[in-house]
């Protein structure tokens, strides 16, 4: 995370590198990104350059285009927090949600008010740019909310 002299520190951004590039640059484009393991045939989330589940290289591991797709496992509204920018944002829904491909994955959930939200309900990601050029993977309610 870098900053411009004068400038608070961000909490909210990643560290991009030349591993997570294609992560992030897939992201820009509105597309979400795992990575599956050619031994075990295991998908993960957060992308790592080996395989948590089984220890494969990163010669066995790819990255593939996920679904988008997701069950609300669980979530809490944020009242407050005091690190830049989450108290500009307070209340917000800060979530885990299973995705369709297997893993679990802590998220947003935006569109709604928490009260709406039940465990185990469908969500379908989307993306919000949290800086110039950097966009980062959030959930909606299917259907949108009523709240």
């Amino acid at each position: 995370m870098s900053t411009g002299a004068g400038t608070a520190a961000r909490f909210d951004l990643p560290e991009i590198d030349d591993f997570t590039r294609p992560y992030w640059d897939a992201a820009a484009e509105g597309r979400l990104l795992l990575r599956r393991c050619g031994e075990c045939g295991k998908a993960h989330h957060y992308p790592r350059e080996f395989c948590p589940a089984c220890w494969a290289g990163e010669d066995r591991v790819t990255w593939e285009t996920a679904s988008g797709r997701a069950t609300l496992y669980t979530w809490s509204v944020i009242h407050r927090n005091d690190l830049p920018p989450f108290g500009e944002r307070v209340p917000y829904v800060a979530a885990v949600a299973d995705l369709a491909e297997g893993p679990r994955m802590m998220t947003e959930v935006v569109g709604g008010e928490g009260a709406d939200l039940r465990v185990g309900m469908d969500l379908a990601v989307t993306f919000r740019e949290a800086a110039e050029g950097v966009w980062v993977a959030v959930f909606t309610p299917e259907g949108g909310l009523t709240g």
